[in-house]
């Protein structure tokens, strides 16, 4: 399944530490946790002994213990006691599955299974590296827990039409519902839409009158993507740089995802919780919406919905996860 050979954000890096924690990846049970050396590490939350949860045990000595008989695991998974039979040496059948796990963008990424021929890299997304561009904020909100597919929340993201309707006085207004023209075109790890406008009646959190904004969308994979926005001139603090917000969705099941938010942002007056609370309401007011909808995987196939010209960044989003064989959370 080529969902398994991709990079997922699977937690926020400052969460994980030397107290083993539960994460969900593709219908898999995870147990994340931190070495001595603070490396962060992904296991499958089984123990191979008894099919314990290493999510309820603890790192003793920078090793993994099981919580049900305290068999102990190196950070590459191999077993190195077993308390009961102190004096006996486990050998290579004694090991924990473990996953590929890296940090990047103030995320732990995972990913299930090796790729068949290159590997992708973790997307490229500089402007959200901490030490990149100390012109932009980092911030980051989330998590938020959906009872929507993966590719239903990706879709939303994109979508510019909703927001007189769903985010009225804060990203659209029922007196400005038009969608001009854009232009769409396929990328090598998805779509990118540039020439995107929408009237916003707050164009940024420190916005003070409504404004006509240009986006640009771009999908980077298929859970992932990053709009960046370059509000009315004299609409924000700092004049000259383009804000950007990246999506990055986990998916947890085909019909249940946990969804963060990647900021980076010109704002450097206003504290971190403004900013996070900023876009909780946001998605706040997606999710009833995501939730509701019908079927809760995104359907791939051209005439199960109606469509419009104002659609065509979504209708571009499905028609690249039906040509790369994506398979989760989707409907084909």
């Amino acid at each position: 399944m080529l969902e398994r050979t991709l990079w997922h954000p699977v937690a926020l890096a400052h969460a994980v530490g030397s107290q083993p924690m539960a994460a969900n990846l593709l219908g898999e049970e995870l147990a994340l946790w931190r070495d001595a050396q603070g490396a962060a590490h992904a296991w499958d939350d089984r123990c191979p002994h008894r099919g314990a949860r290493f999510s309820l045990g603890r790192v003793a000595g920078g090793e993994l213990e099981c919580p049900y008989h305290g068999w102990r695991f190196a950070p590459g998974g191999q077993c190195t006691a077993i308390p009961a039979m102190p004096d006996f040496k486990p050998g290579p059948r004694h090991c924990a599955r473990t996953f590929e796990a890296r940090e990047a963008y103030g995320m732990l990424w995972v990913r299930l299974a090796p790729p068949e021929g290159e590997a992708r890299p973790i997307h490229d997304f500089p402007l959200f590296a901490a030490e990149a561009e100390p012109r932009l904020r980092k911030t980051t909100s989330g998590p938020y827990f959906v009872q929507a597919s993966a590719p239903r929340i990706i879709e939303n993201f994109l979508d510019m039409a909703h927001f007189g309707y769903v985010h009225e006085g804060w990203l659209g207004s029922r007196d400005h519902t038009a969608i001009p023209p854009y232009e769409v075109a396929p990328t090598p790890h998805g779509v990118r839409a540039t020439g995107c406008l929408a009237w916003q009646p707050r164009s940024s959190i420190h916005a003070a009158s409504g404004a006509e904004v240009e986006y640009t969308y771009e999908v980077t994979a298929p859970y992932m993507a990053v709009l960046t926005k370059q509000p009315e001139a004299g609409s924000t603090a700092i004049e000259g740089l383009w804000e950007s917000i990246a999506m990055f969705v986990c998916p947890v099941t085909e019909e249940t995802s946990v969804a963060w938010t990647r900021m980076a942002m010109n704002d450097f007056a206003s504290p971190d919780a403004r900013l996070i609370d900023f876009q909780d309401t946001i998605f706040g007011q997606d999710r009833p919406v995501l939730e509701s909808q019908r079927p809760k995987r995104l359907p791939l196939d051209p005439a199960a919905d109606l469509h419009s010209a104002a659609d065509r960044i979504s209708t571009a989003y499905r028609r690249h996860l039906r040509d790369a064989g994506i398979g989760f959370g989707v409907l084909r």
